[in-house]
């Protein structure tokens, strides 16, 4: 039985005119990417559709218009379990880069 590999992207907002990919990577960086973000209280979602289209983008690239449904969905869910507004995110520090 062969085992699934394991696969992560990050994404960061903030400042940013739309979501960008920040990092990504397969097998043991990927679990490290996951530690990490959790480490750091970012909330982890698991989107085997959206990760194999965001795979496809470069560091630092913007998300595409198409994907923008697809993570607003997802940010929302993050403002509601932190508390926050659309907006919120403009006005708060850049978290730890990896």
């Amino acid at each position: 039985m062969r085992r699934q590999r394991l696969e992560a992207v990050a994404l960061a907002y903030g400042q940013n005119e739309a979501p960008v990919v920040t990092a990504k990577a397969q097998d043991e960086l990927a679990e490290r990417i996951i530690e990490i973000a959790k480490e750091q209280g970012i909330y982890i979602v698991q989107d085997p559709q959206l990760l194999a289209m965001l795979s496809r983008l470069d560091l630092e690239e913007q998300i595409p218009p198409q994907l923008y449904a697809a993570v607003a969905v997802i940010l929302s869910w993050a403002y509601w379990l932190k508390g926050m507004e659309p907006g919120d995110e403009k006005e708060t520090p850049p978290q730890a880069s990896l």
